[in-house]
């Protein structure tokens, strides 16, 4: 078992930089394929990113690629979403996710969940 803790979030206006921390406690956090969603008011969840086990290899969303990198730190038990030319649309809560196997991009693959960080972008 793994607990998440969302950090980082805030109000900045477009075009600035945020950067989101997840931290870990439980079990071996480099047992775990971690990502990022986020959700903002009266739409679904959405996939942002996420990593495999090692760091070594990640996915993004369209929306983000080029803007966001993911990373993860098994040493510190932590992972990180920098994010990049902010836009008003990237406005939203967001969550980091685990799971033990591979879940790619969808929601319900991940088993364990963050309480989620706001980010809100002004234009």
């Amino acid at each position: 078992q793994v607990q998440l803790v969302e950090s980082g979030g805030g109000l900045v206006q477009a075009g600035g930089s945020l950067r989101l921390s997840c931290a870990a406690s439980g079990r071996t956090f480099s047992m775990y394929v971690m990502a990022w969603f986020r959700q903002s008011p009266g739409t679904e969840r959405e996939f942002v990113a996420t990593i495999n086990k090692s760091g070594g290899s990640t996915t993004y969303a369209d929306s983000v690629k080029g803007r966001f990198t993911i990373s993860k730190d098994n040493a510190q038990n932590a992972m990180y979403l920098q994010m990049n030319d902010l836009k008003p649309e990237d406005t939203a809560v967001y969550y980091c996710a685990a799971n033990l196997f591979n879940a790619g991009t969808s929601r319900s693959g991940y088993y364990y969940w963050g309480q989620g960080t706001q980010v809100t972008v002004s234009s």
